[in-house]
């Protein structure tokens, strides 16, 4: 048997190609939910136009590709599903949590700084130096956009109370 990747040795029962298959079936539960999601603004029932119109459309759109995904998975051979990484996942998310939460404590600038490390954590790849130069001028450009351009009231740095006096850098 030969041992080239995808042939029919790969094949297990009715899938043949397991990451075309349960692709397809996720961008079809994706678009059921997206459809149940948007059901009830206007326009999204007739043929009557109104914000749901667009929605529901690409809904219908995104549930048919992912139909012909799952189907294709069932004709053509491929490979299995690889192994799922969840640390680099669970990392950036926790990461948009936690800068959600100690933005107001910390200032943009740690917090900025500190979650872009944070969210660099989830690779094993991580080169250290090229992330933290990576972090600053991410950081810079934040602070920039945020706060000069669109000048959104961000507090940039820590503010601390001492003896009942409120200490900002």
């Amino acid at each position: 048997m030969s041992e080239q990747v995808g042939g029919p040795q790969e094949a297990r029962g009715l899938i043949r190609n397991p990451q075309d298959f349960w692709g397809g079936v996720v961008l079809v539960a994706i678009a059921v939910f997206a459809y149940y999601a948007s059901y009830d603004l206007p326009g999204s029932r007739g043929f009557s136009f109104g914000p749901g119109t667009a929605p529901r459309l690409f809904c219908y759109l995104l549930g048919l590709f992912g139909l012909l995904v799952a189907i294709s998975g069932l004709l053509t051979y491929g490979p299995r599903v690889p192994r799922y990484a969840v640390r680099g996942p669970v990392l950036v998310t926790l990461s948009i949590v936690l800068f959600a939460a100690l933005i107001r404590p910390l200032g943009l600038v740690l917090t900025s700084f500190l979650m872009f490390l944070f969210a660099a954590s989830g690779s094993n790849e991580t080169r250290w130096i090229e992330a933290t130069i990576a972090a600053a001028a991410l950081t810079f450009f934040c602070v920039i956009l945020f706060v000069y351009l669109l000048n959104l009231p961000f507090q940039l740095w820590p503010r601390f109370t001492l003896f009942g006096l409120s200490i900002a850098f």
